[in-house]
C-alpha cells in the first residue's frame, strides 16, 4: 500500500473514488453526488495543485488504484488560519478493518502539524459512523459539540459530532 499526498496526476482516480464514496455511503458526507455532478476532473486537478499548506488530499493506493482518502483544508480568513479541517474521509469496503484509515490519518496529521501556524484540526462525523468516531478519538480528537439534524438524507435527519485535535505548539514557541 502506497500512502501519499495526491498530485494533479491523481485527479481522475480521486474523482472515481469520490463518486463511489458519495454513492455508497451518503449518510457519511455533507456533500452528495447531486452537489458535485458539475465538478470536473480538470477542476479537481487545479485544486490538488494548490499549495499543500492550504489544501491537500492523502490517498492510499493499492496496485495503482485509490483505496482510501482524506482531505485537509486550511481556513482562509486571517482570524481562522490557525484552524484546518478534514473532509472526504473514505476507505473502500474491501480495505476496511485493516488499519488503512488510521495510516491515512497519521499521514494527514503529520503533514498538517508541520504547517506553520496551524494549531488545531476540526472534523465532523455523522453519528451513524461509529467506527469513524472511534478512530478519531483514538487519534486524540475530542468532542466539542453536536449539531442536531446536520444532514438530511432521504427524509432522515442525522446528527453530527463535532471534534477537534489541538497541536501542542508550546515547546516550539509557535503560536
Amino acid at each position: 500500500m502506497d500512502i501519499r499526498i495526491l498530485t494533479p496526476d491523481d485527479a481522475a482516480e480521486w474523482w472515481r473514488l469520490r463518486q463511489e464514496s458519495l454513492a455508497r455511503d451518503p449518510e457519511a458526507f455533507g456533500a452528495s453526488i447531486e452537489d458535485e455532478h458539475t465538478l470536473s476532473v480538470e477542476e479537481v486537478r487545479r485544486r490538488i495543485a494548490a499549495s499543500r499548506d492550504e489544501f491537500f488530499i492523502v490517498g492510499a493506493f493499492d496496485h495503482g488504484q485509490l483505496a482510501g482518502m482524506a482531505g485537509f483544508y486550511r481556513e482562509k480568513s486571517a482570524k481562522g488560519r490557525h484552524k484546518g479541517g478534514v473532509w472526504g474521509v473514505y476507505v473502500t469496503p474491501a480495505h476496511r478493518g485493516q488499519g488503512l484509515a488510521r495510516k491515512i490519518f497519521e499521514a494527514l496529521l503529520a503533514h498538517a502539524a508541520a504547517i506553520p501556524g496551524v494549531e488545531q484540526i476540526l472534523i465532523s462525523v455523522a453519528t451513524t459512523q461509529a467506527a469513524a468516531a472511534k478512530l478519531y478519538r483514538s487519534l486524540g480528537f475530542e468532542t466539542y459539540g453536536r449539531e442536531p439534524r446536520a444532514l438530511k438524507v432521504g427524509g432522515r435527519y442525522i446528527d453530527e459530532e463535532l471534534m477537534q485535535l489541538r497541536f501542542d505548539r508550546s515547546a516550539s514557541g509557535d503560536s
